[in-house]
């Protein structure tokens, strides 16, 4: 074979390999094409729907080999937990808020309280609450019993208002009084308490006008201690009302007329105690307290 016979055989044979194989992006999309059918029917398979037309596979599976190539392969939508909490909040607060439910609400409320500290007044009990006033530490509040996000709902002079929860109490809260205004005072390096307790005995009973403090002995040393000079049946008032304040002003136990109340036996009242032997040594003549 001459040489110019053997280049043209090999010349033919190059062009044959060469139309045998396919572009490299039209393997491609052959390769995204099949995936994509795959995809299709073991959705359908799985979701146990009836089994579709032929046809209709077959162009969902052309579109979806179409999709690929072209690279507009579109994401399916993704569900939110917190856009269905948010609903699910949205709708709650909705019909919190509905006239009918916010009058029927009013109409049987039946619940007395006595707040415990001054609260602001919210129109609603969401974020989007405005301030429609404040109520004092010590009112009577009638509550619906309807809550929402930390807030209460209560009536007041026939509306709905919102106020922060926790601060309400079954029992009134005691009254301490206002400013020491006799003159009196205790010396500053006693318990922050044992201040307490002076202020409000001197706020409420203005005309004692002698408190021990500080001595060389016990408690009084420690300036957790205070002798409060009354007797008779005004003593017993006063001791009754330091007993009755006692977690206010951080009393630990008072001693009146030979008898003493303690908070650790707070449920056995008052309680008698042996004979000293004297009218002072026996609390006759003052009320002592002791702080924490």
């Amino acid at each position: 074979m001459s040489a110019t016979a053997k280049d043209q055989r090999v010349a033919n044979s190059h062009k044959r390999e060469t139309a045998r194989r396919k572009p490299r992006a039209a393997a491609l999309a052959g390769s995204l094409a099949v995936l994509a059918t795959g995809a299709v029917v073991t959705a359908g398979v799985l979701s146990s729907s009836p089994t579709p037309d032929s046809n209709d596979v077959i162009a969902v599976d052309r579109t979806l080999a179409a999709n690929a190539v072209s690279g507009a392969v579109r994401e399916l939508p993704v569900l939110s937990r917190d856009s269905a909490r948010g609903d699910a909040a949205s709708s709650k607060l909705a019909r919190l808020l509905d006239a009918d439910a916010v009058a029927k609400a009013i109409k049987n409320a039946d619940t007395r309280r006595w707040t415990t500290a001054a609260l602001n007044l919210w129109a609603r009990p969401d974020k989007k609450a405005k301030n429609v006033g404040e109520l004092d530490e010590g009112e009577k509040v009638l509550l619906t019993g309807r809550k929402y996000d930390g807030r209460s709902e209560i009536v007041v002079e026939g509306k709905s208002r919102w106020v922060t929860s926790g601060y309400f109490s079954k029992e009134k809260p005691p009254t301490l009084g206002g400013d020491c205004t006799n003159g009196t005072s205790v010396p500053a390096g006693v318990s922050a308490n044992i201040k307490k307790v002076h202020e409000a005995v001197c706020a409420n009973f203005p005309e004692i006008g002698a408190y021990g403090t500080f001595r060389g002995d016990g408690e009084h040393s420690q300036g957790i201690a205070v002798d409060i000079m009354v007797s008779g049946a005004r003593g017993q008032e006063v001791a009754d009302f330091v007993r009755a304040n006692y977690a206010a002003l951080g009393v630990n136990y008072v001693i009146y007329s030979q008898r003493i109340w303690s908070v650790d036996r707070a449920g056995e009242g008052w309680r008698g105690m042996s004979d000293r032997g004297s009218t002072t040594a026996n609390h006759y003549d003052h009320v002592h307290v002791t702080v924490y």
